[in-house]
């Protein structure tokens, strides 16, 4: 018997690097995954690949931004399999530059997704998990959440945010057999760079 078997588990930002790595470890300990993201494509692939292995997953196109849409992942999940018990908040944004830039659509758009993303999905799945008195969040941040430096600023800040939250989730959940879990990966080679739109000259 898998360490999972019977367990639900919902990851964000499915579609690639931490996330779609995660939903695989998941399901191949059995747990039955719904793995979310807004590319609909690569969580088909994704899904095709985890049920050719034996395990079950079912995808949901989700742009965690939209409160919306993030309350409605929570509720497919349930309303599919029964229960929610793990949550991965790993969608994430990372577009670096120096504050003085001004590139104020980025920095929205960082805080909309690593914070305001993981705050709808969160609100959504604790009720379920306290109505069926256990469950497991996991909120993805960053060593930038411990430390900061040039070209970090905001990032950074959306992960120092990340991490109060966790803490205070901590704090408020335990008596309900809730617990929370917050991962602090280093540099890991995902497509995420990718998106950085300002490649800095070194006098810039």
């Amino acid at each position: 018997m898998a360490k999972l078997d019977g367990k639900v588990a919902i990851i964000t930002g499915a579609s690639s690097g931490i996330g779609e790595a995660t939903a695989e470890a998941l399901a191949a300990e059995g747990a039955t995954v719904v793995v979310a993201a807004r590319r609909e494509d690569r969580l088909d692939d994704l899904v095709e690949r985890i049920n050719g292995n034996g395990g079950q997953a079912l995808s949901v196109e989700c742009d965690v931004t939209d409160e919306e849409q993030a309350h409605g992942l929570i509720r497919q999940a349930k309303d599919e399999f029964g229960r929610v018990d793990i949550l991965v908040n790993n969608a994430g944004a990372m577009l670096l530059s120096r504050v003085e830039k001004g590139l104020s659509d980025e920095w929205r758009r960082m805080f909309e997704v690593n914070v305001l993303g993981l705050l709808y999905a969160t609100d959504a799945a604790i009720e379920v998990m306290k109505e069926q008195g256990s469950g497991h969040l996991i909120n993805i941040s960053s060593l930038a959440g411990r430390a900061s430096r040039a070209m970090l600023g905001v990032y950074s800040g959306t992960k120092f945010a990340v991490n109060a939250i966790s803490e205070a989730l901590r704090q408020e959940l335990q008596e309900y057999n809730v617990r929370v879990t917050m991962v602090e990966p280093g540099a890991v080679e995902t497509e995420l760079p990718e998106h950085i739109t300002h490649i800095p000259h070194p006098r810039s």
